[in-house]
């Protein structure tokens, strides 16, 4: 750039290119430290630069000082290159940071009080603080209590480990083995840290102390107390300005549309005051995505479920031994054959009708009470995700029990040979009221323990498959929950197998069942133990995806159409977002690079604490 005052179009392209290299920030610093664009900056140039920034005019920066001149040479006329120039603003700051302590220990005892470290923090290091460490730490009326003297090696921990925030992150991550909720001692984390030379005990110290006094911690951790601390990081910004561009300003006000009067009263309570009309609406509001997420699970997978529900209904110690489908692949072949392919689909409606509250409140309700049983640092035990579970498929067998029985009724109905056709209506006709829970109990034992089994596995499978962010993917959900249907799918097939027999009608010559144990004791003496795993594969190749789907289909539901209640979003649901700055700076919208140059703009300041002049610009005389 010729520096001219004006901006051709050459010249800005390439400022628009420069924002688009892997190290904009420090050369976009190196640009405007090297005033007369020569590609090299002299001694006169930093020192023009620097004497008008902001933090220079609160605490001027000693320009004859030995730092510099090992820099500038000891006549200051050596011109420094870009990439010496990138070392010697990396070291600028925390020269800077010295010369600013040396400044306050006028009697050099390597002491100073906390009002001056206090004033250090908040002019030098002010880049380094987030709002809630400078409120709640910094800025505290205790922080200065008895006038406690700061000492020249806390000073340079506690600077260190604020700059080193990120590989504090990762320390952490290490001693959990990628958990972000499990809570860790100093103890713990220190073993974790020894691989990191770069972490002190002192700074350890100093970590727990914060989090201890900003959270109350009590001498354990969790992850979220690092994010308190951790300064913001700018290209964070450059990249989440891009992504924003379309995905806010073009999606957000259409998906929201819908929960405007929701979002008004989000506007006026806050999250301490959600009362009871918030949580009916936050209830509502997941029984309504619960449902569609159902609907979706259970269609997807229905043909899996006829099959099975055949496979579990076909006795070999009752019916003149009598064996209509060798395994469940037959029984698929023979079904199409002899019925077509819609006799898969034979009961969907009414599967369709019931399922959508079956797993809205199964959902709901498991959401509900994970979220009564959340600490306040969002975590909870594994009992309580069991008791989560079990409360999610108790609650579902008020409306699972009639769904099962006429759903399963209308499945065998094409096992007859010239049967006539039949109907939802009229099974819900003939059987009644109370004879819609038959086999209620089964259905019980069932449900509860699959539920206890299966939202507990699913959360730990899918904080696996989190990335190093935390956030999981849609096809990381759908594997989460597939693996964890399989336990849970087979290992209730005995419960599923006796409820299946004691809401099937039996045909002439069949066993017929009196209840519970009365299913359990027969089935046994008749067709032994391996009766009771009859359809288990089937079960788990149809459990297994379905609920996969339809948590899936539930978490990518709450991401698109989300509503803060000020309860607990689900986790894994936000994505730090790493859009290709190249891909988007092609785009026809894109113009001027403007939401990625503020982010890096605002970086220098962040970065290097570095609060650089706004030049006004003079019109430039011929």
């Amino acid at each position: 750039m010729d520096k001219d005052g004006y901006i051709s179009f050459s010249e800005f392209q390439a400022f628009e290119g420069l924002l688009c290299v892997p190290d904009a920030l420090y050369k976009t610093a190196f640009q405007l430290f090297d005033t007369n664009g020569n590609g090299l900056v002299a001694f006169d140039e930093f020192a023009e630069v620097m004497r008008k920034t902001a933090l220079h005019k609160k605490l001027p920066f000693n320009m004859e000082s030995t730092f510099v001149r090992l820099y500038f040479g000891k006549d200051k006329k050596r011109l420094v290159t870009y990439p010496e120039f990138s070392q010697f603003l990396h070291d600028f700051h925390e020269e800077y940071g010295v010369e600013a302590f040396k400044k306050c220990d006028k009697d050099g005892t390597g002491f100073i009080t906390a009002g001056d470290f206090r004033d250090i923090m908040l002019s030098v290091k002010n880049h380094l603080l987030t709002k809630e460490l400078k409120n709640k730490v910094i800025m505290a009326s205790s922080f200065l209590q008895g006038e406690r003297k700061i000492s020249f090696p806390y000073y340079m921990a506690f600077n260190s480990l604020l700059n080193n925030m990120e590989l504090i992150k990762r320390v952490y991550l290490n001693a959990t083995n990628g958990h972000r909720t499990y809570e860790v001692t100093k103890e713990e984390f220190l073993h974790s840290a020894q691989m990191m030379s770069q972490i002190t005990p002192l700074e350890v110290d100093i970590l727990f102390t914060l989090c201890d006094t900003m959270h109350q911690t009590n001498g354990r951790i969790i992850y979220n107390d690092l994010n308190a601390i951790t300064p913001e990081q700018y290209f964070k910004q450059v990249t989440r300005r891009v992504a924003e561009i379309k995905a806010v300003s073009e999606e957000v006000n259409t998906i929201r549309e819908p929960f405007r009067l929701i979002y008004f009263l989000e506007s006026i309570l806050s999250p301490e005051e959600r009362g009871v009309l918030i949580q009916i609406l936050e209830s509502t509001y997941r029984f309504t995505l619960g449902s569609i997420a159902g609907a979706v699970g259970a269609s997807a997978v229905y043909p899996i479920d006829l099959v099975k529900t055949r496979m579990q209904n076909q006795r070999t110690g009752s019916f003149i031994g009598e064996v209509a489908y060798r395994n469940s692949w037959d029984c698929f072949k023979k079904v199409i054959r002899h019925e077509g392919v819609f006799g898969l689909y034979r009961g969907l409606v009414p599967q369709l009708i019931g399922v959508a509250p079956e797993k809205a409140i199964k959902l709901t309700m498991n959401d509900l009470v994970r979220d009564k049983l959340m600490d306040k640092k969002g975590n909870i035990t594994l009992g309580g995700e069991i008791l989560a579970g079990a409360c999610a498929g108790a609650s579902q067998v008020v409306f699972t029990n009639p769904l099962e029985i006429v759903k399963i009724r209308l499945q065998v109905a094409g096992e007859i040979a010239g049967g006539g056709k039949v109907r939802a209506l009229s099974v819900v006709k003939d059987l009644g009221l109370f004879g819609l829970y038959k086999g209620a109990k089964a259905c019980l034992l069932r449900d509860v323990p699959f539920s206890a089994i299966y939202f507990p596995a699913y959360a730990h499978v899918k904080a696996k498959f989190a990335d190093e962010n935390g956030y999981n993917h849609p096809l990381t959900l759908l594997a989460a929950g597939a693996i964890a249907g399989v336990p849970a799918a087979s290992l209730v097939t005995p419960a599923d197998v006796i409820k299946t027999r004691l809401q099937v009608v039996a045909r002439s010559g069949q066993t017929t069942y009196n209840g519970l144990i009365d299913a359990t004791r027969k089935i046994y003496a008749e067709e032994g133990a391996r009766a009771f795993w009859k359809g288990a594969v089937a079960r788990v190749f149809r459990s297994s995806p379905q609920f996969a789907v339809t948590l899936v289909t539930y978490e990518i539901l709450q991401r698109l159409f989300y509503v803060d209640f000020g309860g607990s979003r689900p986790t894994g649901s936000e994505l730090t977002i790493s859009t290709p700055i190249e891909e988007t700076a092609r785009k026809p919208h894109h113009i001027g690079g403007y939401q990625v140059a503020m982010p890096v703009l605002t970086g220098l300041e962040t970065k290097f604490g570095i609060s650089l002049p706004r030049f006004s610009f003079v019109k430039p005389q011929n």
